[in-house]
């Protein structure tokens, strides 16, 4: 099963492209799959939306009262996939914007590569990207000076939240960071006590990364093109915001099921 994990506020001018898009995509896939969108308190009209499309796709919705940002939407998504699941060796969840400027298209070469062995994948931002202004150009390549495999990350791009995750790592992550498990297997360790809780896009991505990162025995990188059509929808995106919460993370100790093998 591949759960297909969307947080969304605000997004009722996209979110039914997008549900409608991934219909067609994992139609032509033929994997068995579900949605799940997290409203995070949507005044917009996105609730009925998703209620719309409920009746026609395999969709389950969740819901925030008042917000919980990017970060939190996530994470509970996550949550709920991994502890539904009943074969988490197996089962997949790919995460993605509600805003459409990440193709679905782009999540079956991630799901292959899960399927081919990889326990996370990660979006590598890849030719034919359109939109992208010299400010976000600009800004993604501090990012990766600021966190990327530079400084350790084992991917290219840590700031990317397109990715797909075995849910046994998942599993193995929270678990972790609740307490249940010590030691080398403590996902928690890897990020720096005494740090803000992201709240936002790069660091909340650098973040939940660093957390799964140690129970992935194999993590590859998947290209996917970036879609910025201000036409959809004003973009709420600021790239020096960003960076400056990459700024704590720059602490964060990568380590791999890989480099603990070694």
């Amino acid at each position: 099963m591949i759960h297909i994990c969307i947080p969304v506020h605000d997004e009722a001018g996209t979110i039914g492209i997008l549900l409608w898009k991934i219909r067609k995509v994992m139609a032509e896939f033929g994997r068995d799959y579900e949605i799940v969108v997290l409203d995070d308190a949507s005044t917009d009209g996105t609730a009925q939306v998703l209620d719309r499309y409920r009746r026609v796709l395999p969709l389950r919705t969740l819901r925030s009262e008042s917000r919980a940002g990017y970060a939190a939407a996530t994470e509970r998504l996550l949550r709920d996939v991994a502890d539904r699941s009943r074969y988490p060796k197996r089962d997949v969840a790919v995460t993605l914007q509600g805003d459409f400027t990440e193709d679905p298209e782009d999540l079956v070469s991630m799901v292959k590569a899960v399927e081919g062995g990889a326990d996370l994948v990660v979006g590598q931002l890849g030719a034919g990207s359109a939109g992208m202004t010299r400010p976000l150009r600009a800004g993604r390549w501090v990012a990766r000076m600021l966190v990327g495999s530079g400084r350790g990350a084992p991917v290219s791009e840590p700031i990317c939240g397109f990715r797909a995750y075995r849910l046994v790592v998942l599993r193995k992550a929270f678990r972790g960071a609740e307490g249940s498990e010590g030691g080398a297997a403590d996902s928690a360790a890897n990020v720096p006590s005494g740090l803000p809780t992201p709240t936002g896009g790069w660091a909340a991505n650098v973040a939940m990364l660093a957390r799964t990162a140690p129970h992935a025995r194999r993590i590859d990188e998947s290209p996917y093109t970036l879609r910025l059509d201000p036409r959809a929808r004003p973009t709420r995106f600021q790239v020096l915001d960003e960076l400056k919460g990459l700024l704590p993370l720059r602490r964060v100790r990568w380590s791999t099921s890989e480099a603990e093998a070694a």
